[in-house]
């Protein structure tokens, strides 16, 4: 079955890089006329312009702008992708208050924020579908990311009372969670062999993920393929969270053009 949102309006919030840029791809391709939410200095309406979508500035942290974004739709919108995320790297007992609070304002407040507006307007017409992007870490405390954790965290919570609060007029809410996905902010990652030789042996795939794999999972989620499918989380990370343990080991592979492959 294909996808096809032929009339309907997408919104994406930071989504002129990354996986955000990924999923606005993919829902205009898809034929739906779409819009990308982002900071200035990201350019929106000039990445937007390059594959027929449209672009506005708004900070998704600061409740006024997203809410005169939406307001500046030409239509209610159809689907809303959460995706706007900042991650910021520390010890956990030096992580400042700024950096704090930076975080959980994008990643867990924002998305709120922009969960909230597009829910208010999508109520009036009992319809509509929500696509969060959360994170593995929603699950797992990986080391010198506390805020980025707390904040995917915090997401599964909004998720779920979203989901069960909205479902009665008939709007979904649901979420991806990506693993490692090779992005522009997890580059410094993906140039490092040793640090992908260790981190992909608890991968069953063997292998970092494409944020076009993200993207795949969300637009499915907002799709009406999904249409008896709200409150869920859906993983997209190679099946890192089923390896407990570890997959790959030396004695049956080899770590070869960074990923795990059977000797």
């Amino acid at each position: 079955m294909q996808i096809d949102f032929k009339g309907k309006l997408a919104v994406v919030s930071g989504g002129a890089n990354g996986i955000g840029l990924a999923i606005a791809r993919q829902l205009a391709a898809s034929g739906a006329e779409t819009w990308i939410l982002d900071l200035e200095r990201e350019r929106p309406a000039d990445v937007a312009a390059g594959f027929n979508a449209h672009g506005m500035v708004a900070d998704c942290s600061d409740r006024s702008q997203i809410e005169r974004a939406f307001a500046s739709l030409p239509a209610v919108p159809d689907v809303v992708m959460v995706n706007a995320g900042l991650v910021i790297e520390s010890d956990f007992l030096s992580l400042d208050i700024e950096a704090w609070n930076r975080t959980i304002a994008l990643n867990l407040t924002g998305a709120f924020h922009t969960v909230q507006t597009a829910a208010r307007l999508m109520k009036a017409r009992r319809s509509g579908s929500i696509v969060l992007t959360a994170s593995t870490n929603s699950f797992d405390g990986e080391q010198r990311l506390i805020a980025y954790n707390a904040s995917k965290s915090g997401l599964l919570g909004l998720l779920h009372t979203a989901a069960n609060e909205l479902g009665p007029h008939g709007i979904r809410v649901n979420a991806v969670c990506p693993g490692l996905i090779h992005t522009r902010l997890t580059q410094a990652s993906f140039d490092n062999p040793a640090i992908l030789r260790e981190y992909f042996r608890h991968i069953a795939l063997g292998r970092g993920g494409k944020p076009e794999e993200v993207a795949n999972a969300a637009v499915f989620l907002a799709s009406d393929l999904a249409s008896f499918i709200t409150g869920v989380t859906l993983f997209v990370d190679g099946g890192q969270m089923a390896s407990k343990f570890g997959t790959w080991t030396e004695q049956t592979a080899k770590f070869e053009d960074g990923k795990w492959i059977l000797s």
